[in-house]
């Protein structure tokens, strides 16, 4: 029997490992359900810290030193101010780490992003908040932040009224480069998904998740433009040379005749391609299915899908949990980041972390699999690998969405 024929519901703590090697697990206190912002430091007393994102309520962020990555130590966890509100994604650029902070219901607070000196981990200092709560607003859900300059980020606002109520986050660009007062320097949404706009309202999927931004990644090699994932209204191109007033270059998307939630885009620059990930947001794959695609990207203006990554007969995944594609390793312009255009890694919930080879990008191979069984006490009885981040060390961190918290790895391919 293969490691792709095991059942994600196999008895025991014994995971299932091909091409990857267990280091460590940390169940983070018992705060081990993680959200999707995964970022490494390098302290200035030169230890080596991974900030990571809860997945909801009562914990906002933990700092582990990993610089064994053999025996990670959680040096830093701290409390979000009310149960109402979750900060999924952070990211850090030297010793500034910028948080996301987005509550279940509008017109609460705090809702947007914080801003904190992380130069000394266990006492991380706030900076400030970027406020963007409203009565229509739920702050904001995922942010992008490489450069020290820039938070890029997925954001409702004061005075932002949605056509409809799901498509209430948009694209948002905020300079940061004075941190104690962050200033809007631009944004943009889907035509159609703001009252007032002379667009009608996209036609809403069977499975309506909205038509909101997700991630907004921009890298340095393209600073002129931001890889904008749409949820139910697919992915953007946008133009942001002019950050006052982002534009459309490109579009596309699978659904229909898929099921929407398009959730990254990450360009490979020197090879013209993209890979573009949908989430699966379904227990017992009633979404199915939701895959990591291959674009050729050598004409933006005409994005064109190659091939998809492969994945195991669904079946034995659907008694328990998400199963489908969510994360990849987003190639993150940070010293502190691994690049590769030949592998991509991602997180498949109760699928656990797969790696592929796209050297032919028109036949992606798996070449590696992470799949622990469910820690004591998981909900769904199955692991829920939510995010995956690579250090240029190549040490692999992978976290569970519901308790099972941190698990660092080595790759063999």
């Amino acid at each position: 029997m293969t490691a792709t024929d095991k059942s994600p519901l196999t008895k025991g703590y014994q995971p299932v490992t091909w091409n990857f090697k267990l280091l460590a697990n940390d169940m983070l206190g018992g705060f081990g359900g993680m959200g999707e912002g995964m970022s490494v430091q390098i302290a200035p007393d030169g230890r080596r810290i991974i900030w990571l994102a809860h997945e909801s309520a009562p914990k906002n962020f933990t700092a582990v030193d990993v610089s064994d990555p053999r025996k990670p130590k959680v040096v830093c966890q701290t409390d979000l101010p009310h149960a109402n509100m979750r900060s999924n994604s952070l990211e850090t650029c030297g010793n500034l780490m910028a948080v996301a902070y987005q509550t279940s219901k509008k017109d609460l607070q705090p809702a947007g992003f914080e801003l904190f000196d992380i130069s000394k981990p266990e006492n991380p200092k706030s900076i400030s908040l970027f406020d963007c709560s409203g009565p229509h607003s739920r702050g904001v859900h995922q942010l992008w932040f490489c450069d020290g300059e820039y938070v890029h980020c997925a954001s409702g606002s004061r005075d932002f009224v949605p056509t409809n109520p799901g498509d209430d986050q948009f694209y948002r660009c905020v300079d940061v480069r004075n941190p104690s007062k962050p200033v809007e320097v631009g944004c943009w949404w889907m035509p159609g998904t703001r009252q007032g706009d002379n667009v009608m309202p996209p036609s809403r999927h069977p499975i309506d998740k909205g038509f909101r931004a997700h991630n907004t990644n921009v890298y340095p090699q393209r600073p002129d433009r931001c890889y904008l994932a749409y949820i139910d209204g697919g992915m953007f191109v946008l133009d942001i040379s002019d950050k006052t007033n982002p534009k459309k270059v490109s579009q596309w998307t699978n659904s229909p005749p898929y099921s929407g939630f398009m959730h990254t885009v990450v360009p490979l620059f020197d090879r013209g391609l993209m890979l573009v990930t949908d989430e699966s947001t379904e227990n017992n794959c009633k979404d199915w299915p939701k895959l990591i695609w291959v674009l050729d990207a050598r004409e933006e203006t005409n994005l064109v899908p190659i091939s998809t990554c492969p994945l195991p007969d669904h079946t034995i995944y659907a008694q328990a949990g998400r199963f489908g594609a969510h994360n990849i390793h987003e190639n993150v312009p940070l010293p502190t980041a691994w690049k590769s255009d030949q592998i991509v890694l991602g997180t498949f919930f109760n699928g656990g972390l797969r790696a592929y080879d796209i050297a032919n990008p028109y036949q992606p191979k798996e070449v590696g699999i992470f799949m622990p069984p469910a820690p004591p006490g998981a909900p769904t009885g199955t692991i829920q690998i939510n995010d995956v981040f690579v250090d240029e060390r190549a040490i692999v961190y992978a976290v569970d969405r519901h308790i099972g918290g941190l698990y660092t790895l080595e790759m063999d391919f």
